[in-house]
C-alpha cells in the first residue's frame, strides 16, 4: 500500500481526486491510502437528512456519496481515505469496516485510550467518565439515550465502487469542537463528539497520522 500524506486540502477537490483515482485504476493498479485534514466543512452523506444540519454557521456543507449522515470536518482532525480494491484484500464490506475500526482502536491504545464499537453505530466511542477503562460495553442501550457516558471519537463513511473502497474515517485529535454542536453528529441528536485533547492526550497531528496510516496499512494489506 502507497501512503501519501497531503496535508491540509479542500474536502470536494480530495472527493473529486479519490472518485479519479476509483475510476481509472486497473486490476494491478497498488492501493493506496491518503492522510489529510480539511478546512471546516460539514459533509454529508447518501443517507443524510437537511434537519440533522442545525446551524451551520456560515461553514460549507458538501453533499457527497459516501455512507452515513451529516458529520464535520476540520483543523486538527486525521483524515484517512484507504483506496483499496477488496477482491484483491479477500473482505466482504462489513469485514473491510471492522478492520478500519480495528485500526482506530489500535491507534488509541497506543496513547492509553480505550475505542470501543456499538452496534449499529459505525466509528469509535470512547467512555468519558473513564476514557481508558477496557471494560466491555454491558448491557441493553437506553433507547431515550443510546450514547449515555460515550463520546464519538472516530467517524467512518465509505463508498464502493466496482469492488474499490474510497472516502473513510476520521479520527479527531485537536479540533475546534463547537461545530459538532451545530449538527446531530451521523445523525444521532445530542451524541457528544470529543477529540483526544478532552480526554486527556496533547498529541500533535503527524504523531498520531503516523500511527493511524501505519495501523490501516497492516489491516489493509493482503
Amino acid at each position: 500500500m502507497i501512503v501519501k500524506t497531503l496535508g491540509r486540502v479542500d474536502y470536494a477537490a480530495t472527493v473529486e481526486a479519490m472518485q479519479a483515482f476509483t475510476a481509472e485504476r486497473a486490476a494491478d493498479t497498488p492501493d493506496e491510502l491518503w492522510l489529510c485534514e480539511h478546512p471546516p466543512t460539514y459533509t454529508q452523506g447518501i443517507a443524510g437528512k437537511a434537519d440533522h444540519v442545525l446551524d451551520a454557521g456560515g461553514i460549507p456543507v458538501v453533499q457527497t456519496n459516501r455512507g452515513g449522515q451529516v458529520t464535520y470536518h476540520g483543523p486538527g482532525q486525521v483524515v484517512a481515505y484507504p483506496l483499496v480494491d477488496l477482491r484483491r484484500l479477500g473482505c466482504f464490506v462489513k469485514e473491510y469496516v471492522f478492520r478500519i475500526e480495528a485500526a482506530v482502536i489500535q491507534t488509541l491504545d497506543r496513547f492509553g485510550v480505550t475505542g470501543h464499537r456499538v452496534a449499529g453505530a459505525p466509528g469509535i466511542y470512547v467512555r468519558l467518565d473513564e476514557p481508558g477503562s477496557h471494560a466491555a460495553l454491558t448491557g441493553p442501550a437506553d433507547p431515550l439515550d443510546p450514547f449515555r457516558g460515550l463520546g464519538k471519537v472516530a467517524a467512518l463513511g465509505i463508498k464502493v465502487s466496482r469492488h474499490c473502497t474510497y472516502h473513510g474515517v476520521a479520527l479527531n485529535v485537536a479540533m475546534d469542537l463547537e461545530p459538532f454542536h451545530g449538527i446531530n453528529p451521523c445523525g444521532y441528536a445530542g451524541l457528544e463528539t470529543v477529540d483526544l485533547v478532552k480526554l486527556g492526550i496533547h498529541t500533535d497531528w503527524a504523531s498520531v497520522a503516523e500511527i493511524l496510516g501505519e495501523r490501516l496499512a497492516a489491516q489493509l494489506t493482503p
